[in-house]
Parts: structure tokens; C-alpha cells; sequence
């Protein structure tokens, strides 16, 4: 069985690597949230752990074994590079740590799937950061197009895409699981098992590669969903920034920008265009990063208060799914280069 936390204290998270999207969004959140507490910080680099605990009041461990060998860790945040992801969320649900990872959850349905099992067999808490799930934007749109708002809802249009990045960066290493299609993809390809269900083929795809590199750095797909409708998802880091979907129904279109990635005190914008008549729903700010952290610290109280963490079973599926979708558009994917690079 899984680590259990005393009652009424906050989680103890420890983590595993010192990267970017950890320092700038997901340890704040781990912080502030009150159903949780950064306990340590483990870093391959001494000095990297010890500058990032110093920022966050907890305590550096150099080396990623010997967190997971503490007794005072009752959950583990993952954000090492994605070709590693596989290895140290099975090696901390061995340790019997809850795990929250950093996207994508592996880099492969296969490992998805096992991880996945693994979480079941030990009675352990497994999520994925996958943040703007969480956001109560798309909530509310679900809410309307449920509601009959646009119509029979026929097409989704999705994009994430941002422009060229450090060239040192780990994105553009393809042995440490880099590329636009597990960093950026990832994100239209769930909006559209958000809104269409899970039950989606890869009808076609375009991967961009950049010779040098030799990770794709942008592309698109089209997905087709059982009952018949459409999404396009586009994604890449060698455009300007756009975050952004549309859904197309048969009575009108809804818009939403910085989809993605809004910024906490930003209050989202919904666009609902009919033929003669826009309307503008201003809805509240949140904080999507700590709607996630929330949610894996409740996840993880309902475990050690039943035995049980009920939603697994449809967290599981839809992961699951999403790397599959994500195996086939690689696989499937036509491949194009140019010769100016990212």
C-alpha cells in the first residue's frame, strides 16, 4: 500500500529535478497551496539543489535515491527531462511515493500504460501536470456547448505554439525525449479528448524536423472522433507565440486565446460568434497549476482515507490515450525539413 499522510497535516512533496516549468510554476503552487508543503528538492547537481531550496524553505538532496529513501516524503513531483520520466516515477511508485509528473507522463503509450498499472497494484496516486485541464475556463465551455450554445458542435481547432528556444535547451536533445510534439503537441491533442472524447484515430499528420537537432520542431494533425466530427491541432516552437482553440458548431463558433497558459491573474475571455451577433463571456482568473497540485493532494487523502483512489480507472484511460494518439501521429507523420533550421 501506498504512503499514507497524518491527518490534518499538509502533503510532503519532494522533488525530483530542478527544472524550469518546476521553479517558475509548479513549486510556487506546491507552496501556496495549503494541502501541501515542498519538503526537499533533489537535483543530479548539488549546487542547483541547494539554489532552488534555498528559493522554496525546504531542504537540497543531492542525488535522486536519496529522496526517495526518506521516511518524511509522503509524495514526489518528477520534472527531470522526458526520456527519464519512465524511470524515476516507476523507481518512486517502487519506493511507495505518490507521484505527480511533470508532462508528458513517459514518452510512449507502452510506459504510459505500465506506469499506469503499477500506481493501481500499489494503491498509489499517479498524475500527470497536465495543468490546464484543471482551469475552470474549459469547464464552463464544455458546460455551454453541453448546453446546446453553438450548435451540434462539428469541428475542434487547437494550436500551442511559441517561438525558437535557447539552442542548449533539453527540447532539442532527441535522446533525453525532446521535440514539439511531446512538449507542445501534447496539449491540442488533450483539448480535443477534452471536447470529443477519447475514441479518436490520427486521420493524418506533418512533422516539421530541423536537420541540426534532429527533434521535430512544429507540425499538425487531424484526428477524426466516432461521431464523425473533425479536430485539427497544430503545435511547434518555431512560430510566434498562439495558445489558443475554436470549436465550430452549427450555429455558431467559440473562441478561446491563451488557452494553454494563462497567467494566474488573468480573467479568460470566452467569444461566441453566430452570424449576426458576438458575445463576450469574462470568466474568472485562476490559478491552473494549483487546481492541479489541489487535485493530486485530494486524490491522495481519498487514498489513504479508503484504500481507494477512485478516479484513477478514467485518469488512467485518457492518459493512456492521449500517449497512444501521440505514438500514432509520430509514427504516421510525414516528414519535412528546411535548410534554415529553428
Amino acid at each position: 500500500m501506498g504512503t499514507t499522510t497524518p491527518s490534518g497535516l499538509p502533503l510532503r512533496v519532494g522533488v525530483l529535478g530542478a527544472s524550469s516549468i518546476a521553479a517558475r510554476r509548479t513549486l510556487p503552487a506546491l507552496r501556496d497551496v495549503p494541502d501541501t508543503v515542498v519538503a526537499a528538492i533533489a537535483s543530479r547537481e548539488r549546487e542547483k539543489a541547494e539554489r532552488f531550496a534555498a528559493d522554496f524553505d525546504c531542504e537540497a538532496v543531492h542525488g535522486y535515491e536519496r529522496l526517495l529513501q526518506r521516511d518524511d516524503i509522503d509524495a514526489v513531483y518528477v520534472s527531470v527531462p522526458n526520456s527519464l520520466h519512465h524511470t524515476w516515477v516507476n523507481a518512486a511508485l517502487e519506493a511507495g511515493k505518490h507521484v505527480l509528473s511533470e508532462k508528458p507522463l513517459t514518452t510512449g503509450a507502452a510506459d504510459t500504460g505500465a506506469l499506469a498499472r503499477v500506481a493501481a497494484e500499489r494503491g498509489l496516486v499517479l498524475r500527470e501536470n497536465l495543468a490546464f485541464v484543471h482551469h475552470g475556463l474549459h469547464r464552463r465551455v464544455a458546460e455551454l456547448v453541453a448546453q446546446g450554445r453553438i450548435g451540434r458542435l462539428r469541428h475542434v481547432d487547437a494550436a500551442f505554439c511559441f517561438p525558437p528556444l535557447p539552442a542548449h535547451d533539453v527540447r532539442y536533445r532527441p535522446e533525453l525525449g525532446g521535440g514539439a510534439l511531446l512538449d507542445a503537441g501534447i496539449y491540442p491533442v488533450r483539448l480535443a479528448q477534452y471536447f470529443l472524447g477519447d475514441d479518436l484515430t490520427v486521420a493524418g499528420a506533418v512533422l516539421h524536423d530541423d536537420p541540426v537537432s534532429g527533434v521535430d520542431v512544429s507540425g499538425s494533425a487531424v484526428l477524426a472522433a466516432s461521431a464523425g466530427q473533425i479536430a485539427t491541432v497544430g503545435f511547434g516552437f518555431v512560430h510566434t507565440y498562439g495558445s489558443r482553440y475554436t470549436l465550430w458548431g452549427s450555429e455558431a463558433r467559440l473562441t478561446v486565446d491563451r488557452a494553454f497558459t494563462p497567467p494566474a491573474t488573468m480573467a479568460p475571455v470566452v467569444r461566441i460568434e453566430e452570424q449576426n451577433r458576438t458575445e463576450e463571456l469574462v470568466l474568472p482568473a485562476e490559478h491552473q497549476f494549483a487546481g492541479s497540485v489541489a487535485a493530486f493532494a485530494a486524490a491522495v487523502r481519498e487514498t489513504a482515507s479508503t484504500g481507494v483512489d477512485s478516479g484513477h480507472p478514467a485518469w488512467a484511460a485518457t492518459t493512456v490515450r492521449t500517449a497512444e494518439l501521440l505514438d500514432a501521429i509520430h509514427k504516421s507523420a510525414v516528414r519535412v525539413t528546411s535548410a534554415e533550421g529553428p
